[in-house]
């Protein structure tokens, strides 16, 4: 039987008291464990504000028991951990294994370079959106006045926001298992078919060919070089 240390995190203090989120996360990892014949030995919460390491005492205490039980840690999504390079890194170094439920088939090499890809995005992200606001200015339009907008063009503006992250998050998990299927000689056409059956849709939400995989490939070497 397998053994486990199941980690969950939820980013404020009310989704802590309310459970918000953290029964989701409960039940993907309990179904993951469950159908690979696992038992869990352990897990713990984390309830942060922020992504402050500093402030994240319940991993690490997840981390040290895995290591001292040769258990397997396992998280509900693969964003729960990969939030920065260096945190993973230091995972990695600690020398234990484990798994995310809604990617289980990432490798430790996959999942470090999620995390690059996840931060330099955030960061470009970041950027053009200032540089967006500030051509706005030039242009005479006042920003931050929300009072304005109607309730129907706030909640569409959500929406938008809400898709397009999550079109960002698909694209980086993709990329991150392109990049590794690349360095195994297979090719586009094959990858295709790989991140199809694995649900992995194009940020349009249709299916992947060999022209939209050698664009996220190359997409990735442009990120790298900015």
């Amino acid at each position: 039987m397998k053994r486990f240390v199941a980690y969950f995190r939820v980013s404020t203090s009310e989704q802590g008291k309310s459970g918000l989120g953290l029964e989701a996360q409960r039940t993907m990892v309990e179904n993951y464990i469950n159908s690979n014949n696992g038992i869990i030995l352990n897990q713990f919460t984390e309830i942060e504000t922020g992504t402050s390491k500093r402030r994240r005492t319940e991993i690490y205490k997840a981390i040290e028991f895995a290591k001292q039980n040769d258990a397997i840690l396992v998280i509900a999504k693969i964003d729960r951990l990969a939030r920065n390079v260096y945190f993973v890194s230091s995972l990695m170094e600690a020398g234990v294994e484990f798994v995310a439920c809604d990617l289980p088939q990432a490798t430790n090499f996959t999942i470090h370079l999620y995390a690059a890809l996840a931060e330099m995005e955030g960061r470009l992200i970041s950027e053009r959106t200032k540089n967006a606001l500030v051509e706005k200015k030039k242009r005479g339009c006042k920003l931050g006045t929300p009072e304005n907008l109607t309730d129907e063009a706030k909640a569409k503006g959500i929406q938008v926001i809400r898709q397009k992250a999550a079109q960002n998050k698909a694209n980086v998990q993709a990329t991150a298992l392109i990049v590794e299927y690349r360095s195994k000689g297979l090719s586009y056409d094959k990858i295709a078919a790989a991140l199809n059956q694995l649900n992995f849709g194009t940020s349009q939400g249709k299916k992947h060919n060999s022209t939209s995989v050698r664009r996220l490939f190359l997409r990735k070497s442009d990120l790298q070089l900015q």
